[in-house]
């Protein structure tokens, strides 16, 4: 099975939205997070792995100028596995760093259903986290989200098309797009 080319892709899709549109989101999203966090305050900063860590990096950086310090681990969870469609959740990593008591802040590229969104926050609060924020640079917009999950802090809208860019792939590719594409 051959591996469908990303410029194949590039050449069909259209921005979303450019770089500079995604960087304002990013800052206003840090200061709506630093107003949720008593002086402090050091969260639990949870990198939602692959698609998560381009956001969750500026994410980090604009918060640390708002004098917010967060503690980072990662985790890895996905349905995707390099598909189009989802199946059940697979855990690649999760993270070391004990959670009781701890406020955390979940970051990802991405809700569009929620259903690992959800088994993660899930998963956090059965950890003993006593609070589980969510932050996405996009939020798809449908009508098919599951009950019980949305994002505290949302970046962009995306359509309800297939998205890449940004940390979000198309088949592993172009994660490292400085724009939001749809095909």
């Amino acid at each position: 099975m051959s591996i469908p080319k990303l410029s194949d892709a590039l050449a069909t899709a259209r921005v979303v939205h450019e770089k500079s549109v995604l960087e304002d989101a990013i800052q206003r999203m840090a200061g709506e997070i630093r107003g949720e966090y008593e002086e402090g305050d050091v969260p639990l900063f949870l990198t939602v792995m692959n698609g998560g860590l381009p956001f969750a990096a500026q994410l980090a950086f604009a918060l640390g100028e708002r004098g917010l310090d967060l503690h980072f681990d990662y985790l890895h969870a996905t349905r995707y596995r390099g598909q189009t469609s989802g199946s059940g959740l697979a855990w690649l990593h999760r993270p070391a760093t004990p959670m009781q008591g701890r406020k955390v802040l979940l970051a990802d590229d991405i809700i569009d259903e929620g259903h690992t969104l959800l088994a993660i926050k899930h998963w956090c609060e059965d950890q003993g986290a006593a609070e589980v924020r969510i932050a996405v640079l996009a939020e798809k917009k449908h009508d098919r989200c599951v009950d019980g999950i949305s994002a505290d802090h949302v970046g962009v809208d995306v359509p309800d098309a297939y998205v890449f860019g940004y940390g979000m792939d198309y088949h592993e590719q172009g994660r490292n797009l400085p724009a939001i594409y749809a095909l």
